[in-house]
């Protein structure tokens, strides 16, 4: 197999967020205590296989490099600097001559959260007749929309998902990626309308999922929102809803082909309701399978792993017992 490696922009300027990146690059702002918007691709990629990330950096290159050195929790890291800013096209093109012809590569933009899957996209990419992918999402309006009819406006909604994809700012390639006669300018300008009118770019797809480009202030306070009492997981995110002195409430976001640790809660009782997705909860000696809109009890002392066989979303009801967890076995190698 074809080893893939991992490519981050982190040069731009984040001219929008000042005065906050004048001293701190976009890659590094912290999206909740000591956790940066680069900590969690990192964090995704090393959880998703890809052993080798290459940094495309330029302002403030220093302060990364100080950050994550050369190894980031298992992640050998490596830098391409930029002298001067041109664009994406020619960061990522000094990345891929970096990198070498014999790999293949998940380039990310550097502002970019998402909860989405990508060892599934290199998997689906690597079966893809199309040397380059991109994953897509469906939209949601930045501000709430009015419905008519004839003369009447007869409906409000809060920030729905449209019809719509976006690119989502993630890419896959499979080798070396033709620049055509381009050497500057934005690649999501130049390349990708020059491979998809020569019908060489398709796509990954994943809708439901947390997404989120962080330009402006207003998305850095959403985002810092969202990860109030949010903790990344190698198979997704833990999220408390509720805890009070009778009971606490979670959200769990399982990715696709991912698990939990194996183990067991010596006093909490808990109960799961599946929102969405399909998989199963191993117990000893015994499966119980799942799908939207069941529930599933786990008494306390029980031994269990959740495994998502779909993207799966669900809330856990249980007893105040927040840490009390004792894991038998880990999936995944995490330092």
């Amino acid at each position: 197999m074809t080893k893939t490696v991992g490519m981050i922009l982190c040069g731009g300027f984040g001219k929008r967020l000042r005065p906050l990146t004048e001293r701190v690059p976009k890659p590094l702002i912290e999206i909740k205590d000591d956790y940066t918007i680069l900590d969690k691709q990192l964090f995704d990629f090393k959880n998703s296989g890809v052993e080798q990330v290459f940094l495309l950096t330029g302002f403030l290159s220093d302060k990364i490099q100080e950050r994550y050195g050369h190894d980031y929790m298992g992640v050998k890291i490596e830098y391409v600097e930029e002298d001067e800013p041109l664009g994406t096209l020619n960061a990522i093109k000094l990345g891929m001559d970096a990198v070498g012809q014999d790999k293949q590569c998940v380039i990310r933009n550097g502002d970019v959260v998402a909860d989405l899957n990508i060892k599934k996209m290199i998997e689906q990419g690597e079966k893809s007749d199309y040397p380059l992918s991109i994953f897509i999402t469906r939209m949601v309006s930045p501000y709430g929309i009015v419905e008519i009819s004839g003369d009447r406006l007869v409906s409000f909604k809060e920030k729905p998902v449209l019809d719509y994809y976006i690119n989502g700012g993630v890419y896959f390639t499979k080798g070396p990626i033709d620049f055509g006669d381009f050497d500057v300018g934005d690649i999501e300008k130049t390349v990708f309308p020059m491979y998809a009118k020569e019908n060489k770019l398709g796509y990954y797809k994943e809708d439901g999922l947390f997404w989120m480009a962080i330009d402006t202030s207003k998305e850095l306070e959403e985002i810092r929102k969202e990860y109030r009492n949010r903790e990344d997981k190698p198979w997704g995110y833990e999220k408390i809803l509720i805890n009070t002195e009778k009971y606490l409430t979670k959200e769990l976001f399982l990715r696709e082909g991912y698990q939990t640790s194996y183990h067991h809660h010596p006093q909490k009782d808990e109960t799961m309701y599946i929102l969405s997705g399909a998989g199963y909860i191993q117990f000893e000696g015994r499966k119980d399978y799942f799908a939207k809109n069941d529930t599933i009890r786990i008494k306390p002392m029980e031994n269990h792993t959740i495994v998502a066989m779909e993207n799966t979303l669900l809330h856990e009801i249980s007893t105040p017992h927040p840490d009390d967890t004792v894991r038998i076995k880990d999936f995944y190698n995490v330092r």
